[in-house]
């Protein structure tokens, strides 16, 4: 069911008379377990924070547990923390700047719902194979992210695996399976590699320890992305400030000798790489400069470093991107863009990071400053911003994986998951094969259920598929990216059932109402037999966490164990595939869908 149009809401803490640029036309749509909420867009919003009343209550934001941001780049969104059979009403708040998410009105309040679990539970998805809609778009492609690549250098053994060739299996199997490009080289200047140091108060500049991870980076195939940062310690201006033993986060005591820093070392891989090479890589100018624990200095300091840095790059090699600020939570994006464009400093792309939501529309906020086009790179993004946190390891963080990306294609150019391995020791070396590490791959190189997530992406075809999806949770919980391949046929279409609320995986009552049956129609489809296999991931199907369970494993696995997991690590099929043919270009298929999971259907012709 739909709501009728909303009144305006008074007391409720929804102004009575919602000025222009507010989300209107808030609409529900109650179902079992959850409450679609759907509004119209506001030109020029970043994204939107939904607000809920219980009652005549206060409005507060729908809190869904991801740790960062709570704002969504757009409608409509699935609400299933609401408790069933609770009266509620909803509102929106458009979110223009992400520093001030809070400001402006929430808009017009939708009519009260009672939010009871009297949906059917039934999606029907409807997609014309013969009416392309333009290529896939793949924005995991660009580049993942990776602990200190100072780590390939590392023969200490975790999990009976050294740490470097373990680091550097994953980063391989990203680029052929995945099909990743690039990977951020995050804190390239630090201590660890050894890049400068005084003598007699001169400055001495070492790139031996860059080269040599450089040298262990190319067999995975993979470019790096140069995270310039943190600043040595015999070039910072309070060397106590330490990040990691990687370096401090002080600013540099004397701003020339960072500028000839990052001059020499851009002068020096031009010499080693040559210009072409060089320019298919990326700078980022620092890393979360916004947190106090990467950067001790204030605001105006950064905007600072990232002027006398993107300049010394660009002197160095004039045509190898470089870009920032490479903020957390999406902060100081405006207050950046307003100073480059007073400095007049090199801007390629745009960086920032977000977890546990979409990734927000920054379009709007270039077009602002006359930047429209400029590239958008989120080098990090991920389901928690938290380490050790389960549900990293879990198969809601793959559900989730598809539908940022899905968010994100066509507006994104890079949407960087961190990290490629569970490899990483920034907050503690891992303690067990299955610890809630950021890793898309464990120690041992097991795909976690996010890889599988981007393994079923990348199987798509190149050309995108429209899709109709009607029924209880269509569009919000369940989701289809369809795609064809026009030179062989093959169709493929990932279908998944997720939602942002990772407070479901405390509450298995909830994930069974959030259980979803799918109709899959298929028309247009050229005559002829198919073979139809279908992929299958969910808490029981291709989930390492529930292998490792059955097999008992404790901590780490025994050498019997490890054995058994890498002969498990394939995702498995849902049944045996099997010949189809379409009845006048027509095929309907039917697939369970539990909260979470996810499913690959690929038709290639016989």
């Amino acid at each position: 069911m739909t709501a009728t149009p909303a009144p305006r809401a008074t007391a409720s803490g929804a102004p009575a008379d919602a000025p222009a640029g507010t989300a209107g036309g808030v609409r529900v749509r109650p179902g079992r377990g959850q409450v679609d909420v759907d509004w119209d867009p506001v030109p020029g919003a970043a994204g939107y924070l939904v607000h809920r009343a219980d009652g005549d209550g206060p409005f507060r934001v729908v809190d869904h547990r991801g740790g960062d941001l709570l704002a969504v780049p757009g409608p409509p969104y699935a609400d299933t923390t609401v408790e069933p059979g609770r009266t509620v009403r909803y509102a929106v708040r458009p979110v223009h700047d992400p520093d001030r998410p809070g400001d402006g009105p929430l808009g017009t309040a939708s009519v009260p719902v009672a939010a009871r679990a009297d949906g059917d539970a039934r999606v029907e998805v409807d997609v014309d194979v013969s009416r392309p809609a333009g290529p896939v778009h793949r924005p995991w492609r660009d580049t993942v992210g990776s602990e200190h690549l100072s780590l390939l250098l590392s023969t200490d053994r975790v999990g009976g695996e050294p740490m470097g060739a373990g680091l550097a299996a994953a980063l391989g199997r990203v680029h052929r399976e995945l099909g990743v490009r690039r990977v951020r080289a995050h804190g390239i200047l630090g201590d660890d590699l050894g890049v400068y140091r005084e003598v007699d108060g001169q400055p001495v500049h070492d790139f031996t320890g860059v080269d040599a991870v450089l040298d262990a980076l190319a067999p995975t195939g993979l470019r790096p992305v140069l995270e310039l940062s943190f600043v040595p310690r015999a070039l910072a201006r309070d060397p106590s400030r330490e990040v990691t033993a990687a370096g401090v986060s002080s600013p540099p005591k004397d701003w020339d000798r960072w500028a000839a820093l990052v001059g020499d070392l851009i002068r020096h891989l031009r010499a080693r790489v040559g210009d072409a090479e060089l320019r298919r890589w990326a700078v980022e100018v620092w890393n979360e400069p916004d947190l106090e624990c990467f950067w001790t200095g204030t605001r105006e300091e950064y905007l600072r470093m990232y002027d006398v840095t993107a300049r010394a790059v660009r002197a160095a090699c004039p045509g190898l991107p470089v870009g920032g600020p490479a903020t957390a939570a999406t902060r100081w994006i405006e207050p950046f863009l307003d100073h480059v464009d007073a400095s007049g400093a090199p801007l390629d792309f745009l960086s920032t990071h977000v977890y546990g939501s979409p990734p927000l529309d920054l379009r709007p906020a270039l077009a602002r400053h006359g930047r429209a086009g400029t590239p958008l790179l989120w080098t990090e993004w991920g389901p928690s911003p938290t380490h050790f946190a389960p549900v990293n390891d879990s198969v809601l963080s793959a559900a989730f994986v598809a539908t940022g990306m899905q968010e994100a294609a066509g507006r994104v150019d890079a949407l960087a998951c961190w990290v490629a391995s569970d490899h990483f020791e920034e907050l503690g070396r891992p303690p067990a094969l299955l610890h809630g590490g950021f890793g898309l791959l464990s120690v041992g190189n097991l795909a976690k259920p996010r890889f599988w997530a981007l393994w079923m992406l990348e199987r798509l075809g190149p050309l995108r598929l429209p899709a109709r999806l009607v029924g209880d949770g269509a569009g919000t919980l369940v989701r289809a990216w369809p795609s064809v391949d026009p030179e062989t046929g093959r169709v493929a279409v990932v279908v998944w059932n997720g939602t942002l609320d990772q407070g479901v995986l405390d509450r298995p009552a909830q994930r069974r109402r959030l259980g979803r049956d799918v109709r899959l129609r298929l028309s247009g489809l050229p005559g002829g037999a198919y073979t139809l296999r279908h992929r299958r991931l969910d808490d029981e199907t291709s989930n390492l966490a529930a292998t490792a369970r059955r097999l008992g494993v404790d901590g780490w696995p025994t050498a019997e164990q490890w054995a058994a997991l890498r002969a498990a690590d394939t995702l498995a099929d849902a049944a045996s595939p099997r010949t189809v043919t379409p009845d006048d270009g027509r095929l309907a298929l039917t697939l369970t869908l539990p909260m979470p999971s996810l499913s690959l259907l690929e038709l290639t012709p016989r």
